[in-house]
């Protein structure tokens, strides 16, 4: 589920726009606190942004070049200011679009999606969500939970790469080692295991599950 964060002052339309993007299956949080925006983006770590100009302590042209200091996460202002140069100063600052209230929900909606695919379309290519927070990056073979990379070796991250590529089958520990091998690291079937063992420890700390499964006298299977 997407995470969205609406940076609006007016408290009666911040909270109509959250009810409204979580029946779009949108995970909504409304800005409560406007003295510093910039620390609660980076807590709640958001996949869009939608943010009014008039606000409080500093205006919405401030808050989206600082965000734009630290993230390319797409921002959408949502502001009843229709004048041109209010537009120009937006995308100036970093704006991806800009809707003038009021509007229609179908209208946002559009543009959310629109902006959505644009921004997330090759990260769906290369990421694979093994669950609603763990994913696996196919390009650089990092494992992340929650956005937040796990730190795995060379072989740990190698053995998993391999499990994946053959995910939902299974993968005999010959085959492992052989993958290994093939990167000029030599492993006894007793290395193997050890590796095997750190990797699903790993996991399981982060994850609470089982991850890697065992397919008894074949091999290594990730469902």
């Amino acid at each position: 589920m997407l995470k969205l964060m609406i940076i609006e002052d007016d408290v009666a339309l911040a909270r109509e726009l959250c009810l409204s993007l979580r029946k779009l299956h949108y995970n909504a949080v409304a800005v409560e606190q406007f003295d510093n925006i910039l620390q609660e983006f980076i807590t709640q770590k958001p996949q869009l942004v939608l943010l009014d100009i008039n606000l409080p302590y500093h205006d919405g042209f401030y808050w989206c070049s600082q965000l734009r200091q630290i993230s390319k996460v797409p921002v959408i202002y949502i502001s009843s200011r229709n004048d041109d140069n209010d537009k120009i100063m937006a995308i100036a600052q970093g704006g991806d679009d800009y809707v003038e209230k009021p509007f229609r929900m179908e209208l946002l909606k559009a543009k959310i999606e629109a902006i959505l695919r644009r921004t997330y379309e090759y990260q769906v290519k290369e990421r694979i969500f093994l669950n609603t927070k763990l994913c696996f990056d196919s390009h650089t073979q990092s494992l992340y939970f929650a956005d937040e990379e796990i730190e795995l070796t060379k072989s740990e991250r190698r053995l998993f790469a391999r499990l994946m590529e053959s995910r939902p089958d299974v993968v005999t520990r010959e085959e492992l080692m052989m993958e290994l091998w093939n990167t000029d690291e030599y492993v006894t079937d007793a290395a193997l295991t050890t590796i095997i063992s750190r990797l699903r420890g790993k996991l399981n700390a982060i994850c609470s599950e089982d991850v890697i499964c065992t397919k008894k006298g074949q091999g290594y299977f990730i469902k």
